[in-house]
């Protein structure tokens, strides 16, 4: 579906709800709260899914979308969400439109709207609210700048590239308090984070001659240190912080006992074949999947992925 499809759809629906998938992050969020502000200057009624999961960083910015009691929706949009599985808790409705930058979208709806180049959802956003409206006001600045940033690492992630730093100049452009985001969002860290980092660094290891780098995160080094989701934004780039490191993973226990893996890697592996061995998917430098089975057990079979994908 091209832009102008998706705005002719768009424009003769309401009551709208946009949904976020599970454990939300900054482009999931800002993506779903820019359209949302977009399509009420429209004239819609649009609400965003409350997300059970939405941690404090992100929530002041997108709370005045929620829903009031007892609103029904008649039409739903799914934003940055590749595959059902990633639908958030809660949600057991039936999409009408995917909007999505994952090249590897199950295309689980009839209306798809898919910028598999970009890097982050939010450019994709940007680029249609331009087209329904003309521009962003500032509240979609704030949120697209969200959305933009935390998707590449604060532009420091190899998905960033000129049409990136083009696309946040534009938030910029349209009033994003930049240096207040950027001490929010990435220089500001809890104690509880500080410490959980320590354990995590202290316990990586290292495969195929320092190649590759696995992070673990179990529930007693949550418990440890006092951290809650408000301080686990972000994780799995901390393995790739090793030099030398192909390919970087970071395994985090889930609360059923399963395991949720993030693989990170240079071009020259793909990350979301590894993760497809198990059911996963994402980006050539960026996925993930879930193993059920604890977090050791869920090493092993990482790593035999990766010696199946990476010759």
């Amino acid at each position: 579906m091209e832009i102008s499809e998706c705005i002719e759809i768009l424009s003769r629906q309401n009551d709208i709800l946009i949904v976020s998938h599970v454990r939300p992050d900054g482009d999931t969020l800002g993506s779903s709260g820019a359209l949302c502000s977009a399509l009420r200057r429209m004239g819609k009624r649009a609400y965003m899914y409350k997300n059970p999961e939405i941690t404090e960083k992100y929530l002041p910015y997108v709370a005045g979308f929620f829903p009031p009691a007892g609103f029904q929706e008649k039409y739903t949009v799914t934003v940055d969400t590749a595959e059902p599985s990633l639908f958030p808790k809660g949600f057991s409705g039936k999409p009408d439109m995917c909007i999505d930058h994952h090249p590897s979208n199950s295309r689980y709806t009839g209306n798809l709207l898919l910028g598999a180049k970009k890097s982050a959802c939010g450019e994709i956003i940007l680029e249609l609210i331009k087209a329904m409206l003309g521009g962003i006001d500032k509240t979609e600045a704030t949120l697209l700048y969200i959305a933009i940033s935390t998707d590449t690492g604060c532009f420091q992630y190899s998905n960033t590239n000129s049409a990136t730093f083009r696309a946040a100049a534009e938030t910029l452009d349209g009033g994003a308090n930049v240096h207040e985001l950027n001490q929010r969002l990435f220089r500001k860290q809890s104690k509880a984070r500080i410490m959980l980092e320590g354990m995590i660094f202290s316990g990586m290891s290292f495969h195929r001659n320092g190649g590759v780098a696995v992070a673990t995160v179990t529930k007693e080094m949550m418990a440890k240190a006092g951290a809650t989701e408000n301080d686990c934004d972000d994780l799995a780039s901390l393995s790739g912080r090793v030099e030398g490191a192909v390919v970087s993973v970071t395994i985090r226990e889930n609360d059923d006992g399963g395991s949720k893996i993030s693989v990170r890697s240079d071009p020259s592996v793909n990350s979301s074949d590894i993760c497809a061995v198990y059911g996963g998917g994402g980006h050539a430098m960026a996925a993930g999947c879930t193993i059920d089975c604890p977090p050791e057990e869920a090493k092993g079979k990482i790593l035999a992925a990766i010696d199946l994908i990476w010759k």
